[in-house]
């Protein structure tokens, strides 16, 4: 029976999702195994492994063509590889490596934009997730939640309450994109024309605005969540001045 047709599943596409892999395994061998192993089904464009604690135990393997996902599906569904039993499905999204081979460089732009913003709002939601698990469990033990900050008796203008009514506090890391980046340890010597240099590259760009009484700090605004993603993504971490100063950059406390 085809994967597509499970009620629920991804539509079909070139990439093919798999996990259940060992996770014990270094990368490079287990794209080495999964090279050997799917190659008699197809052109493989790229193989999408990698280390870090979540993503383990997964793989994304790129064809050139659907029907060579589909066959490598058919086939090799619950093959054991290094005594595993593996479990593929068609993956949720198109792949990096099939954009850009089918797409022009504005449509692999545009998909990265869109992953990347999912990518922040997952986190996001990860983020407030874990908070609220911090709070309840914090309530269960009647010890006070040391999770949300006090709230500050007066903040600089344009800077909002990071606790408002005692909400579960995201980090700054986490929070979902808008169309407003937050700017901080920015040199005491740029001001809005050295900052609009910098930002304005990035479609819709419509201001910077500096707080008074505040340096190195600043908040920039673009029409949409598309800018502001590119240019939040292409600047954080970005060093200025003559001291080397690593800016950081998020999104707008909402």
């Amino acid at each position: 029976m085809s994967t597509a047709a499970v009620t629920g599943a991804p539509p079909p596409s070139a990439t093919v999702y798999v996990r259940n892999l060992e996770e014990r395994i270094k990368v490079d061998k287990l794209k080495e195994a999964l090279t050997e192993l799917f190659a008699e089904y197809g052109e493989i464009i790229d193989i999408v492994a990698k280390t870090n604690l979540k993503a383990k135990g997964q793989a994304f393997i790129v064809f050139d063509s659907v029907e060579s996902a589909q066959k490598a599906i058919d086939e090799v569904q619950g093959f054991d590889l290094f005594d595993k039993p593996m479990q593929l499905a068609f993956a949720r999204t198109r792949s990096d490596a099939t954009v850009k081979r089918t797409g022009d460089d504005d449509e692999f732009e545009s998909h990265k934009r869109r992953r990347l913003a999912e990518k922040d709002k997952k986190k996001a939601a990860q983020a407030a997730e874990e908070q609220k698990r911090m709070k309840r469990a914090a309530a269960a033990s009647g010890a006070p939640d040391l999770s949300v900050r006090p709230i500050k008796a007066t903040r600089g203008a344009g800077l909002k309450s990071s606790n408002p009514a005692g909400a579960a506090v995201i980090p700054d890391e986490y929070l979902p994109p808008n169309k407003i980046l937050f700017v901080q340890n920015l040199p005491e010597n740029y001001d809005i024309d050295a900052l609009t240099m910098i930002f304005g590259r990035y479609e819709g760009f419509r201001e910077v605005r500096l707080v008074p009484g505040r340096r190195g700090i600043a908040f920039i605004e673009y029409e949409t969540e598309t800018g502001a993603i590119s240019a939040k993504e292409n600047t954080a971490g970005m060093t200025l001045g003559d001291g080397g100063q690593v800016i950081k950059v998020t999104y707008q406390r909402q």
